[in-house]
Order: C-alpha cells, then sequence, then structure tokens
C-alpha cells in the first residue's frame, strides 16, 4: 500500500467516524429519537472551530488534541463530566468526546 492509499484510507476513516458512526449510536442507544440525537451528535462538530484560530487553520502534522483551545485536555475533562447529566447535554458530550477518539486516531495511529 502507497503513501496515497494510506492517506485515502486515513481520511475515509476520519470521516466515516465523523458522519456515519453516529448514526449508529443514535440507532442502537437512542432508537425512538434516532434523528434528532444524530442531529445533535453533527451539531457538535462544531467545537472545529476553534482550528479558525490556529495558524495554518489545518495542519496535517500537528494533533489537534492538546492544541486547540476546544480540543484542550481540560475541554475533555469537561466532555466526560456532560456523560453523567441527562437529557441533551448527556448526547452533546458523547459527541464531543467522539469527535475527540477521532481526531487522536486520525494523528497517533496513521503514518504521517
Amino acid at each position: 500500500m502507497d503513501s496515497s492509499d494510506i492517506a485515502l484510507l486515513r481520511t475515509c476513516t476520519h470521516y466515516f467516524l465523523h458522519f456515519v458512526f453516529p448514526v449508529f449510536i443514535a440507532l442502537v442507544f437512542y432508537r425512538k429519537h434516532w434523528k434528532k440525537v444524530y442531529l445533535i451528535l453533527l451539531a457538535t462538530m462544531l467545537v472545529d472551530l476553534d482550528h479558525l484560530l490556529a495558524d495554518p487553520i489545518f495542519d496535517p502534522d500537528r494533533a489537534s488534541v492538546g492544541f486547540h483551545f476546544l480540543h484542550s485536555y481540560y475541554a475533555i475533562a469537561v466532555y466526560f463530566l456532560m456523560l453523567f447529566f441527562k437529557g441533551n447535554i448527556r448526547i452533546v458530550g458523547i459527541g464531543l468526546l467522539l469527535h475527540m477518539l477521532t481526531d487522536l486516531q486520525d494523528f497517533y495511529l496513521w503514518p504521517h
């Protein structure tokens, strides 16, 4: 497998975890309201707005987690605490933590 194949697989995995995997979470854990839950999970991707404050905005050789404000370890601790609430706050916490895990795997599990 050459580097362009790996880059394509990395990108597909990243966007699968951001857009498709949340459907499974919504269907398995919130079947009755899965569409609403899926939209909430998608909305948590707004956390990437903190990338706009970085220069350059996107750097493939930089880990998002630990660099950007909303991707900081302090923020992740808050996202984890959100799991202990009920309702939409918990769903937002799940989405934000899934987002952080996706960004972590994107940087640490793939060669760059």
